[in-house]
């Protein structure tokens, strides 16, 4: 049972992720509410960045591979100042940038365009190679959903990264423990998952994935092991902050959303 109590920031945050959701009136309202404390962590403590230099070569690179989850993002984004936040209201709007899932050639700060689940850890993957390659000391964080880790190109990467003894390479996935249509564990249980990652050559740690101390402790530690990459077990509860939501699969991908449903989310976040 995850008790973690949300603090101003998060709720700002999740307000910002329903302001999209009153214009676009569709998203992963589940996804975006159980990564989004992972995100906020790495955007404020962690990743090195300039939002007025996108393509900066010494920032680390972070790749949402879980891109249904990109209303977290884009929270984060505009918050950083990629794009200005009037940008919010226009997701999934036909002249807007900002899609159902994120885009690497429209979108200011994304590294990767994903969606298409089981490619995020590659493409970090050859990103950490060459960063190791080019004696650069930036990080490569790569968010995975659970559902996701179902996709064999997820272990694939996995075996590699641990061959290589990626130390700059870290895996995060955000176990809510629900995927597009069921429980993980109906669909395709994952456990014993920490010990799969272990494996495969990673160093292992599972953390409260709402508890920002928590969170922001662990992720200013790594690597875990300097011969190793991390990978990151976050638990989350998904739709975290709403608790109507919480755990309900019919808030996985919300269409037609009302202005009743928007308000029920802003005075459930508070």
């Amino acid at each position: 049972m995850i008790a973690t109590q949300l603090d101003e920031r998060s709720r700002q945050l999740r307000k910002l992720v329903v302001r999209m959701l009153k214009g676009a009136r569709r998203g992963h309202v589940g996804s975006a509410f159980s990564v989004i404390d992972v995100l906020r962590v790495l955007y404020d403590d962690v990743l090195r960045f300039d939002a007025t230099d996108p393509k900066w070569a010494g920032r680390d690179r972070c790749i949402l591979s879980k891109g249904h989850g990109c209303l977290a993002l884009y929270a984060l984004l505009a918050d950083k100042g990629y794009f200005p936040h009037s940008e919010l209201d226009g997701v999934c709007t036909a002249d807007s940038n900002l899609g159902g899932h994120p885009d690497a050639n429209k979108v200011a700060g994304v590294e990767a365009s994903t969606g298409a689940l089981g490619h995020g850890l590659s493409i970090g993957l050859g990103m950490a190679l060459h960063l190791r390659i080019a004696k650069s000391d930036s990080k490569v964080f790569v968010i995975l959903g659970d559902g996701e880790c179902n996709e064999g190109s997820v272990w694939e990467a996995a075996m590699c990264a641990g061959k290589h003894r990626l130390s700059n390479f870290t895996a995060i996935v955000d176990y809510n423990k629900h995927q597009a249509y069921g429980s993980t564990r109906e669909v395709q249980d994952l456990e014993p998952f920490a010990e799969k990652w272990a494996a495969f050559g990673f160093a292992v740690r599972e953390v409260d994935g709402h508890d920002v101390n928590e969170l922001r402790s662990l992720f200013k530690s790594l690597p875990l092991d300097a011969n190793k990459p991390t990978a990151i077990i976050a638990h989350t509860i998904k739709g975290k902050g709403a608790a109507f939501a919480e755990n309900n699969m019919k808030w996985h991908h919300k269409n037609k959303v009302t202005d009743q449903e928007v308000e029920s989310l802003l005075t459930a976040i508070g």
